[in-house]
């Protein structure tokens, strides 16, 4: 089999991203709010922000000056960190797998500076929305933008896009998971470093504790090029940086962003010509190669002198990249598949009620050899469920929200279909009480997650009475239920049961004859039940003789009549 050839592709995305004028939007929007600063103050440490709005989009923009920001930035030799623990605003950043993660402590206090001043509305605004910061500046836009995310929904609104130029790390590794595991997060930032900028490289070598997150366009005269992986971002921000230790200055580089973002539409559409490597080299090698030259790190006059470590290290990142991409959890491209197998369960759920025995009861019983190959089926549709359960789980509460709301219908219909199958081999293998001791935990989350979302009150309505005959039974525990009762039954009828075992029999039983009746007034079980071979109407046989012919109740009234079973299925009783 021929191994798959794996490319990289930062240069095609830096060209990409700099060939629209959004870059020069961006920086012009700095550019303007940094003449405003200094005509009113002197240099200082706080921020500055104004709202911009061009023809096409709408303009948020941070400044800060460069020297105080890399200064400031550093805080108590860069540790200074604040925990999500102590704080609110991102909060639902946290997971189950990542509770906790730490922020830059000087760039969170310059964003709570301002927090009530932001206009938290621009969500609402139908044009496209940059929002952009230099230095410290570039930190508080990236804060901005993900408060922004808590109550973004990417299915209705134009995602924001974040484009920071000199900004310094802002965050621990939680922080950058938490942002890096989701795709349309980690697309929203775009951060712009050039080799001659101190400010962004300040906090890497602190303990090796800040880390980035989000697509870094790496510049140089040469030209510029994109990179996504983190490790490989770290390493390139220490091996590009063109300054020396004694002129440490980033004012001077402010002016320097203004001439890459000038020059760099030349630069794509007038390519200048590196010397590739050789036609041996592996594709994705060549592409680090022409990568790392763009960003100045081949020497031009001898371009085979580059530094060895730097393109293995970069390769086997790109390759992890590359695989971590391809095990990303993505619902939508097994849904057919998922669709299929519930299309054959469907069909057996048919064919056992065309035998007058119910699919339940059909499948407990294993009658059939199509009993055997329903389990296949069961396998497939269980792992797609507990996968995505687990992965809403998993993600922050905004985007978990979303999962769930996207896949309620499918996992309801899944949990209603498939659970009596295990329920019905829960007690096939002679054990008791599942609702408190067997049930899995992706059906109890699925089950939580339909009761959160807002319904309608339970009358029952024309729709449903009309649609009964085809409903799967709302309660998908209802046949753990039902096995319960017939265990009541025996331990009433059986010896060697104690008075106390025999009253708390009794009370389980008027309990599940409540609840059956109730669920039959409000049409929310399937007519399967009153199938002579299911197993409800085996505890119906059992419990009338226990409670004799002259008992009376609501439920006892209706089953007494088999006319109503007729009823029920056509919506009429």
């Amino acid at each position: 089999m021929t191994q798959t050839q794996l490319f990289s592709s930062g240069l095609e995305l830096a060209n990409f991203v700099v060939s629209p004028d959004i870059l020069q939007q961006a920086w012009t929007a700095i550019s303007e709010l940094y003449k405003e600063t200094s005509q009113k103050e002197e240099p200082s440490s706080s921020v500055k922000f104004k709202i911009y709005e061009p023809l096409n989009c709408t303009i948020i923009a941070f400044f800060t000056w460069p020297a105080n920001s890399k200064d400031y930035a550093q805080g108590n030799g860069g540790g200074d960190f604040v925990s999500s623990s102590t704080h609110t605003f991102f909060k639902f950043l946290c997971t189950k797998d990542n509770p906790e993660f730490s922020i830059n402590k000087p760039a969170l206090e310059l964003f709570t500076s301002i927090f009530y001043e932001l206009p938290k509305s621009v969500m609402a605004n139908s044009k496209p929305l940059i929002i952009t910061g230099n230095s410290l500046g570039g930190s508080v836009a990236s804060l901005f933008t993900l408060s922004l995310l808590e109550n973004f929904n990417f299915l209705t609104a134009k995602r924001p896009l974040c484009i920071t130029f000199g900004s310094p790390l802002i965050g621990d590794e939680g922080l950058q998971e938490a942002i890096s595991k989701y795709a349309a997060w980690s697309s929203c930032f775009l951060h712009v470093v050039s080799d001659q900028d101190p400010v962004p490289r300040v906090l890497i070598s602190q303990s090796g504790v800040y880390k980035p997150f989000g697509t870094f366009l790496l510049c140089s005269k040469l030209g510029c090029s994109c990179f996504e992986d983190p490790q490989t971002i770290l390493e390139l921000l220490k091996a590009t940086y063109s300054g020396s230790p004694g002129n440490q200055d980033p004012n001077p580089v402010f002016d320097v962003y203004g001439t890459f973002v000038k020059d760099i539409n030349r630069k794509v559409i007038c390519k200048d010509t590196t010397m590739l490597p050789e036609r041996t080299t592996q594709p994705l090698r060549a592409c680090i190669i022409t990568q790392l030259a763009a960003i100045g790190l081949v020497p031009q006059q001898q371009p085979h002198n580059i530094d060895i470590n730097i393109i293995t290290k970069t390769e086997k990142q790109e390759k992890k990249l590359a695989l971590s991409k391809k095990q990303v959890f993505d619902p939508s491209t097994k849904l057919n598949q998922v669709k299929v197998h519930m299309a054959n369960l469907e069909w057996y759920k048919k064919v056992a009620k065309d035998k007058k025995i119910g699919y339940y009861d059909s499948y407990k019983n294993v009658s059939h050899t199509s009993d055997l190959d329903v389990i296949k089926d069961m396998k497939t549709l269980t792992c797609y469920w507990e996968e995505l359960v687990n992965e809403a789980e998993k993600r922050p509460q905004t985007v978990g929200a979303s999962l769930r709301t996207r896949w309620l219908f499918g996992g309801t219909n899944y949990r209603r279909m498939i659970e009596p199958l295990d329920i019905a081999d829960y007690y096939n293998k002679g054990k008791k009480d599942y609702i408190n001791q067997g049930r899995p935990k992706h059906y109890i989350k699925l089950e939580q997650w339909l009761n959160e979302t807002p319904k309608p009150a339970g009358v029952p309505n024309d729709s449903m009475k009309q649609n009964v005959a085809s409903i799967l039974t709302e309660d998908s525990c209802f046949w753990a239920h039902v096995e319960e009762a017939l265990i009541s039954c025996k331990m009433l009828t059986g010896t060697g049961s104690s008075e106390m075992e025999k009253q708390s029999s009794r009370d389980s039983l008027f309990k599940f004859e409540n609840y059956a009746y109730g669920l039959m007034k409000n049409y929310a079980v399937s007519p399967e039940i009153f199938l002579q071979g299911s197993s409800f109407m085996q505890w119906w046989r059992e419990y009338e003789k226990i409670m004799g012919t002259s008992y009376s109740s609501e439920l006892s009234k209706l089953m007494k009549d088999f006319r109503n079973y007729d009823k029920y299925a056509t919506g009429s009783l």
